[in-house]
């Protein structure tokens, strides 16, 4: 696995953007009652492509279509996007459908269907409504608008988008990610769509190296019900528009890029488990020396991914026996005598007996919208981190009626 020095990074947060040469739009089609629904994203150039897709066995139709595309030519030109139909279990006239809306769009654009994706996310098992696909990818423009993001959320409560500037060559050079995801998360992938569009030049081989070995720190580190969904991708596009010189890998600028590309994915990731469906909590997990950085990803993902770890943390309860348990419950070398975990800076074991922070310093200190708990395996020089929520009694309410 490469590792990206996030050091080297010299790149500063901007106001959501698109990059140089990107267009995007979002429209209600009427796939829901009032909500944006439909979108899509363009480049003025073909794009050089990169994904990561759900390892649900029953791929939705929309994933499996632009998997091909970039797997076969490492190159899109356009996405069309929709929320409330994920085109999941609808067999060959789902599949028939998707390829419909590349050639749709492909049409509108003027734009080889080849060069299209397509991405959906929603309710499984129902089909599109072709009809209104069709007119929605009439009414749609080619914008510098920010409406795509919103039209792709589901029970998501707030768009997730980010932009980051870096200067390669003396050029400058914009990245800028958007996503959705609140409820079924679980990796790999999780219940998400994300998008990362780039000005940069580089190289498909080297996109496709940061997508992958990012995608296994960020978004696969990240938990809201051990669910995993259908729909889930994330693609990278970068149009080469900056003109900076080609990014390869093991050089300075590969570094540099990296660490701003790396940044982007962290911060989705985030921002996915923080509204994480009826969430009040962002929970961070972080494992110091673990045998090794799996080892550490597994306990960290463990014990986020507890459901009691995430009860207790809804009521404000420090019962770190449930955090503790979960770390047992991995595979992971421990040091059974001096485990130790902090919960927001504060001690709640040292040397796997309870510390002697008191409970109402501990409660109090619990009464915040992130949580952090930090372990010490005391097995050797690897570290690991995770991302979840708490688990509330909102969750329950929003997918007991998800269908109806």
């Amino acid at each position: 696995m490469k590792v990206i020095n996030q050091t080297a990074a010299d790149f500063k947060i901007i106001d959501f953007t698109w990059p140089a040469g990107f267009y995007a739009d979002g429209i209600h089609a009427g796939l829901r009652k009032q909500k944006l629904d439909m979108g899509w994203l363009y480049s003025s150039v073909p794009a050089t492509a990169a994904g990561v897709y759900t390892t649900n066995q029953f791929q939705a139709a929309p994933t499996q279509v632009t998997k091909k595309m970039i797997q076969t030519h490492h190159q899109l030109q356009a996405l069309v996007l929709n929320s409330a139909i994920a085109n999941s279990c609808t067999g060959a006239l789902g599949l028939k459908n998707a390829q419909t809306t590349q050639q749709l769009a492909a049409d509108v654009l003027e734009i080889d269907p080849e060069l299209v994706g397509v991405a959906s996310t929603g309710l499984i098992g129902a089909q599109l409504p072709m009809p209104k696909i069709a007119a929605g990818l009439q009414k749609l423009q080619l914008t510098k608008n920010d409406k795509l993001p919103e039209a792709i959320l589901t029970t998501d409560t707030k768009a997730k988008t980010i932009s980051v500037a870096l200067k390669l060559n003396g050029q400058v050079v914009t990245i800028s990610g958007f996503c959705k995801g609140s409820g079924m998360i679980h990796p790999n992938m999780c219940t998400m769509l994300g998008f990362i569009t780039t000005d940069a030049n580089i190289e498909a081989e080297a996109l496709q190296t940061l997508l992958s070995e990012d995608t296994e720190s960020t978004f696969n580190q990240i938990t809201v019900d051990g669910d995993t969904s259908t729909n889930d991708m994330v693609v990278a596009l970068a149009n080469g528009l900056a003109d900076n010189t080609m990014i390869e890998t093991d050089t300075k600028d590969y570094q540099k890029f990296g660490a701003a590309f790396h940044y982007i994915m962290a911060y989705l990731a985030k921002h996915i488990a923080a509204d994480g469906e009826g969430a009040t909590k962002l929970i961070e997990v972080n494992v110091n020396h673990s045998a090794s950085t799996e080892e550490a990803q597994a306990v960290a993902k463990t014990i986020v991914g507890s459901n009691l770890v995430k009860s207790a943390i809804f009521g404000h309860d420090p019962n770190w026996g449930r955090i503790i348990a979960a770390i047992g419950q991995t595979k992971a070398v421990v040091d059974v005598a001096h485990v130790s975990v902090w919960l927001n800076g504060l001690p709640l074991i040292v040397d796997s007996v309870a510390a002697d922070t008191e409970v109402a310093v501990l409660e109090k200190a619990m009464d915040t919208n992130q949580i952090q708990i930090d372990v010490d395996l005391n097995a050797g020089p690897a570290k690991g981190q995770a991302w979840g929520c708490d688990l509330t009694y909102n969750y329950v309410k929003i997918n007991a009626s998800y269908h109806t």
